[in-house]
This record gives structure tokens, sequence and C-alpha cells, in this order.
């Protein structure tokens, strides 16, 4: 039985230490979400709700910090939703909505950070800007 567990436990230390990290400068950074694209569910989101307080894109990952009230923010729902639409310019741009179901009734500020897989967003050629609705920066998403 020794002999089985060995193997095991060496997999689940190694998941550990190579999995996803946050470390702000690793381009491996663990895209929890995948941004979807639905122009319903654009033109459906409200953004007044929370404040982005910093964007930043590491490989294929755009990592959001944003801040809202709540009480934990356990209970949060967060969706990034692109717009179908591909504004036609050098590169080309595309808008983006951070979504958030707020449940919490409480009058803490939280802060969360969590980092989406744009890949699917990509276009012909080699990059593509992207706007964020509640944020001044265009970042630059280069693939």
């Amino acid at each position: 039985m020794n002999n089985i567990l060995t193997p095991i436990a060496i997999l689940v230390i190694f998941i550990i230490f190579t999995g996803c990290t946050k470390e702000k400068n690793d381009p491996q950074v663990c895209c929890s979400q995948q941004v979807i694209i639905s122009e319903n569910q654009y033109g459906e989101t409200e953004t007044e709700n929370l404040t982005i307080n910093n964007a930043e894109i590491i490989g294929n990952c755009l990592k959001i910090n944003f801040s809202a009230s709540g009480c934990s923010g356990n209970s949060w729902d967060v969706k990034l939703i692109a717009s179908e639409a591909i504004m036609k310019s050098n590169p080309p741009k595309r808008t983006l909505k951070l979504s958030l179901r707020n449940e919490e009734f409480c009058e803490a500020y939280i802060t969360k950070e969590l980092a989406f897989d744009l890949s699917n967003l990509q276009d012909d050629g080699d990059s593509i800007w992207i706007l964020i609705a509640n944020y001044d920066e265009e970042l630059l998403y280069q693939y």
C-alpha cells in the first residue's frame, strides 16, 4: 500500500508547486475563467457596482484587481463579458465589461483579483486592443 501512496504524494506535491501562480511578473498566471463573448450579455451587464483598480495582461491572461462593497466577496459571481463587435483600427479594438452579481449586504469594501483567459478573443493579426468599461487604460493583447 505504501508503494502506491508515494507516487500519489509526489504527484500532489508536484501539482502544488508547478500549478498556477499569482506572482505579478509570472507569465503563467492562472487564468481562472474564460471570457464570455455575447452581445446580449454585454448589453445587459451593469458596471456601476464595482471599481476596477488595476488591469494587466500577462501572456494570454487578463489579471483584474477590483473592489466592491460586501461582506467577504465569497458569494460573488464575477464574469468578464466581451462584445461580439470588433472595432476596425490597427490593431483592432474589443470592448469588455466586468460583471459582478453581488447579493452581499454589508458595509465592508472588498478587493479581489481574478485572471481571465483571453485566448478566445484572438483575431486575425497578432494583437488587439482591450478596452474595459470603467477602466481608463487601453491594454494591448499581443499573441
